[in-house]
C-alpha cells in the first residue's frame, strides 16, 4: 500500500476555494480475492470561476493503480505519490476524473477491514473511512467541506448482503445498486458487506435494520426487540426537539467484528463493535452504554452528518453534541433515567484526566494544522469535557434557548458546513446572554478550574458560604447543604439545594452549618470539587447515606481527583472504598470505584509491597458484595462483584474451582467472558497452562475465544511465552490489531515485574517501528496496552523520555506515550507522597 501525505489546513482550503465537487459513482468488486479488492470511481466536480490553469490533487491510496482520464485523456499513474494523484492546468468549468484501482484489504480496521469468523469460516467486510482513509476504499477529493452525491454498485459474492448509506436493492446475481446519497463528506461513505444476519423493522415510514455476523444471530436476536425499541424512543426524541426531519432514506445499524471505536455515525448506516452483541451476561450499566451508543450516533445524523465541521478543529462540536444528546435524550426517553450517573464516574474523569496532561488543547482548539493532528483529538478533551460544557451551557441558557439555538444552525446549514463561530451565532441569536464570551472562557482555554469552600460564622450566629475559584471560567453550580439524619442510622438528609454563580458577587448565607456541604452537587458544571475539613469528615464516615446517585457520584469524583492531587494518600482511599463500596447499589459507581482502586490506586499508586495487602481488602469487599446478593435480586452487582474477585485474586483455589465447577455457587453460571477472565487470571499466577488455554479455546473457537487464548498465553509467567507473545505483537503483522491488544493486555502484569523487566528497555524501539510500519490504529494499541504502565519506577520515565525526544515516534503513538508517561510520572509522585507521609 503507497504511504499516505497528511492534508494541512492551508490544503484544504486552497483546494475548496478551486473546487466544487458534484457526485461520486463508484462501483467496488469485492470477488477478486482475499488480498484486494477492485475500486472504479468516476467523480463530476467543477473548477469555480475564475481558477483556469489551476493545479490540484485526488486523494487515492492503492494496491495498484491501473488508470486514470481526466476528461477522457489519459493520466501519468507514474505522478502518484504518497497517496495523491495530481491534476494539473485544469480549465475552468465542469470536468469528469475516472480512476480504476485495485485496493488493498485492511487488518487494523482502517479502509476496507476483512474477517473472517473462525467459527464458520464466513468472511466479512466493512468500509472506516474516518478519519482520512476513505483513499484506501476509492479516489476522492478527501476533506469534510467538499460535500457531494454518493452512488455506489457493489459486486459480492453469491448470498452476501451489501449495505450502504442509502438503501440497496441486488439487481442481479451479487450486484447491488446503493441509492444516491444526499450531499455528505468523504467520510462518512459507508458499505458493509458479507453473509449478515439482519433484523429488519419500519418506523415512521423508513426501513430500521440490524446486522450482524451469523455467529451471533442468536444472541442479536434475543437483544433485537430492546435495540429497536431504544432505537425508535430516541429518533421520535429527537424529532420532538429537532425541527429539520431525519434526514437520509433508512436507519441501519451493523454490529461489525474488530472495530477500533465504539461506533461511527455513518450516515443511514451506521458501525457498532460487535462486543455490543452480549454473547454473556452483562450488567444493566453495560446495556445503558450501549443505548447511550445509539443515542449519541443517532445524534450526529444531524449534527456531523446533515451539518458537518469544515475542518477537523471542530471535531469537539460533533462529538461533544453527540455525547450531550446522548445522554440527556437517553434520560428522557428511555427506561434509563440515570444516564448522568454514569457520565460523571466514568466518562468525566476520562476528561479530567486527560485534561491536566501537558497534551490538553481547547475543546475548541485554534491549531490543527493536519488530518494527523486532529486525529489525535478524539480524546476525553473532545468528548467528556466539551459534553460537559455543554451542560453547563444549557444549565446557564435555559434548554428553551439552547434548542431553538441548536433549530437556527440545521436550518442554516442544512447538507452543508459550519464552523463553532456559525454555532455561536446561531446560538446568540436565541438569547440575550453573551454565548461568545461563554465560548471564548470555556472553549478556547485549558485545564481544570478548582473550586473549593470556605464557611464563615457570622455575628448572627449563621455561617456563610463563599466559594473560592482557582481558575478563568464562569460556573452556575448547585451547592448541596447535607444535614445528619435524626435518626442516627449513618444517612444524610438534603436539607437545601442552592444555586450560587461563580465568582460570587457576595458571600451565601445557609444559616446553620451542615454535616457536608457539597459544591457542583448535580454535576452540571466541569470543575474539581474540594471539601470543607468538616465536610471531608463526614466524606469518610457517611458517603454511602448520600440519597442521590448522582451526588455520590461527584463526592467519588473528588476522592479519586484528591487522590490523584496527591491530597489524600491512596491507602486512605482504600480505606473509604472498603468501608462504602459493600453498601453500594448503583452499578455504574461500584463498577467505576472498584476499576479505579484496583488498576490504578492498587496496581500503580502503591508500592509493590503495600500491593497483596492492597489486593486482600479489594477480594474482602467483593466477597462482601457476593454474600450481599445471595437472594438473586441484585444480579448485575454480583456480577461486577464476581468479575473483580476474579481480576484480584491472589490464590488460585477458589476461582479454579469455579471454573472446573461451572458455576459461582448460588450463581452466576461461568459464560465464556467469565471463562476466558478466570483462565487468565489463572495464568497470571501460574496455574494454568497451554494444554488447558487450548482446551479451552476448542470449546470456544470464536473471534472472542481467539482473544481470550491470546490474553492467557501472554500471561503465562514464563519467559518462552513471553517471548513469543513479544515476537507476534512486534516482529510480525499478522495480529490484527484485536489480537494485538489482547496479546498486550495479558503481556505486562504487575506480579511478573521480573520476568519482564528486560522487555521494558525493549518496548520504546519495538513500538516506535510497529507504529510507523502499521499506521495510526496500531499505533494507538501499542501506545494505550502494550505500555509497561506497572513499570512505574524514574528508569522508565527516562527511557519514554529519551525516545519521545529521539526515536520520532508517529504522532498518533507520540501523543499516546506523552499521556503515559504523564500518568507514570503522576504515579511516582503519588508514590513519593504517600511515603512521606507515612
Amino acid at each position: 500500500m503507497s504511504s499516505m501525505s497528511v492534508l494541512t489546513r492551508d490544503e484544504a482550503q486552497a483546494r475548496a476555494t478551486l473546487l466544487d465537487v458534484h457526485r461520486y459513482t463508484v462501483e467496488l468488486d469485492l470477488t477478486t480475492g482475499d488480498d484486494t479488492f477492485d475500486s472504479r470511481t468516476v467523480i463530476r466536480f467543477a473548477v469555480t470561476a475564475g481558477h483556469t490553469g489551476a493545479d490540484t490533487f485526488v486523494e487515492v491510496r492503492p494496491a495498484e493503480l491501473r488508470s486514470a482520464t481526466l476528461d477522457g485523456r489519459p493520466l501519468d499513474t507514474g505522478t502518484l505519490t504518497d497517496g495523491r494523484l495530481p491534476l494539473t492546468g485544469l480549465a475552468e468549468g465542469e470536468h469528469e476524473l475516472r480512476v480504476d484501482a485495485a485496493m488493498r484489504y485492511s487488518r487494523t480496521g482502517e479502509g476496507m477491514h476483512r474477517f473472517t469468523d473462525p467459527v464458520d469460516d464466513e468472511t466479512y467486510l466493512y468500509t472506516q473511512m474516518s478519519l482520512d482513509d476513505a483513499a484506501a476504499v476509492f479516489a476522492n477529493f478527501n476533506q469534510p467541506d467538499l460535500k457531494a452525491v454518493f452512488e455506489f454498485t457493489v459486486r459480492a459474492p453469491e448470498g452476501w448482503t451489501v449495505l450502504a448509506n442509502g438503501i440497496t436493492t441486488e439487481t442481479s446475481d451479487g450486484l447491488w445498486q446503493a441509492a444516491p446519497t444526499p450531499r455528505i463528506s468523504t467520510y462518512l461513505v459507508a458499505v458493509a458487506a458479507g453473509p449478515w444476519h439482519s433484523v429488519r423493522s419500519e418506523h415512521r415510514g423508513l426501513p430500521f435494520g440490524l446486522h450482524c455476523r451469523r455467529s451471533l444471530a442468536p444472541h442479536l436476536d434475543t437483544d433485537a426487540d430492546e435495540l429497536l425499541d431504544i432505537t425508535r424512543a430516541c429518533f421520535d426524541r429527537y424529532h420532538e426537539k429537532f425541527e429539520e426531519p431525519y434526514p437520509f432514506d433508512s436507519y441501519d445499524q451493523a454490529f461489525v467484528p474488530e472495530f477500533n471505536f465504539g461506533a461511527m455515525e455513518n450516515p443511514g448506516l451506521v458501525t457498532f463493535r460487535d462486543e455490543f452483541v452480549y454473547r454473556s451476561a452483562v450488567t444493566d450499566t453495560e446495556r445503558q452504554t450501549r443505548a447511550m451508543v445509539i443515542a449519541h450516533e443517532m445524534a450526529h445524523m444531524w449534527f456531523g452528518d446533515l451539518v458537518t465541521l469544515q475542518w477537523w478543529d471542530d471535531i469537539w462540536l460533533n462529538e461533544s453534541f453527540a455525547e450531550y444528546m446522548g445522554y440527556q435524550t437517553l434520560t428522557e426517553a428511555t427506561r434509563y433515567t440515570d444516564t448522568w450517573t454514569d457520565f460523571g464516574v466514568s466518562r468525566k474523569a476520562w476528561g479530567y484526566d486527560a485534561d491536566q496532561r501537558p497534551s490538553t488543547h481547547p475543546v475548541a482548539p485554534e491549531a490543527v494544522d493536519d488530518t494527523a493532528a486532529a486525529l489525535v483529538n478524539f480524546d476525553g478533551i473532545s468528548y467528556a469535557k466539551g459534553a460537559s460544557a455543554l451542560r453547563q451551557l444549557v444549565a446557564w441558557l435555559g434548554e428553551k434557548d439552547f434548542l431553538a439555538g441548536i433549530n437556527t444552525h440545521f436550518a442554516r446549514h442544512r447538507f452543508g458546513n459550519a464552523t463553532l463561530a456559525d454555532f455561536i451565532d446561531s446560538l446568540a441569536a436565541a438569547t440575550e446572554r453573551d454565548v461568545h464570551a461563554w465560548a471564548d472562557a470555556w472553549l478556547r482555554t485549558t485545564g481544570v478550574d478548582t473550586l473549593t469552600p470556605r464557611l464563615t460564622n457570622g455575628d448572627a450566629g449563621g455561617y456563610t458560604l463563599t466559594v473560592r475559584h482557582d481558575g478563568s471560567r464562569p460556573h452556575r453550580v448547585a451547592v448541596g447543604l447535607y444535614d445528619h439524619d435524626a435518626g442516627g442510622d449513618g444517612t444524610l438528609t438534603l436539607r437545601e439545594r442552592l444555586h450560587v454563580d461563580v465568582p460570587q458577587d457576595a458571600p451565601e448565607p445557609i444559616g446553620k452549618r451542615p454535616a457536608l456541604l457539597l459544591v457542583n452537587d448535580g454535576d452540571l458544571t466541569y470543575a474539581k470539587v474540594r471539601f470543607d475539613p468538616e465536610s471531608f469528615k463526614t466524606v469518610r464516615t457517611a458517603l454511602s447515606g448520600l440519597p442521590d446517585p448522582l451526588t455520590r457520584a461527584v463526592v467519588w469524583n473528588a476522592l479519586r481527583d484528591a487522590v490523584r492531587d496527591g491530597q489524600l494518600p491512596p491507602a486512605d482511599y482504600l480505606e473509604t472504598v472498603r468501608a462504602h463500596l459493600p453498601r453500594e447499589t448503583d452499578l455504574a459507581l461500584v463498577q467505576g470505584v472498584l476499576t479505579f482502586a484496583s488498576t490504578v490506586v492498587a496496581d500503580r499508586y502503591l508500592p509493590p509491597q503495600k500491593r497483596p495487602a492492597a489486593l486482600a481488602a479489594l477480594a474482602s469487599l467483593c466477597r462482601d458484595l457476593i454474600r450481599r446478593t445471595e437472594d438473586g435480586d441484585h444480579p448485575g452487582l454480583r456480577l461486577i462483584a464476581v468479575r473483580h474477585f476474579i481480576d484480584v485474586a491472589a490464590h488460585p483455589d477458589t476461582i479454579a474451582a469455579w471454573l472446573a465447577d461451572g458455576t459461582v455457587p448460588g450463581g452466576p453460571e461461568l459464560d465464556p467472558e467469565l471463562r476466558w477472565r478466570v483462565l487468565a487470571r489463572l495464568a497470571v499466577l501460574g496455574a494454568t497452562d497451554e494444554a488447558e488455554i487450548d482446551a479451552e479455546l476448542a470449546r470456544d473457537p470464536s473471534a472472542s475465544g481467539q482473544e481470550g487464548a491470546a490474553r492467557c498465553r501472554a500471561a503465562l509467567p514464563d519467559p518462552e511465552a513471553k517471548l513469543r507473545a513479544w515476537e507476534q505483537m512486534f516482529s510480525s503483522d499478522a495480529l490484527s490489531t484485536y489480537l494485538f491488544v489482547a496479546t498486550a493486555q495479558g503481556f505486562w502484569q504487575p506480579e511478573q515485574t521480573d520476568l519482564t523487566e528486560e522487555y521494558v528497555k525493549r518496548y520504546w524501539t519495538d513500538a516506535v517501528a510497529v507504529a510507523a510500519g502499521r499506521g495510526p490504529a496500531m499505533a494507538d494499541a501499542a501506545g494505550r496496552w502494550a505500555f509497561p504502565a506497572h513499570a512505574v519506577t524514574p528508569d522508565t520515565l527516562r527511557l519514554g523520555e529519551e525516545c519521545l525526544r529521539d526515536a520520532a515516534p508517529i504522532p498518533a503513538l507520540r501523543r499516546k506515550l506523552a499521556d503515559q508517561l504523564d500518568d507514570l510520572d503522576r504515579a511516582l509522585r503519588v508514590r513519593e507522597g504517600a511515603r512521606e507521609q507515612a
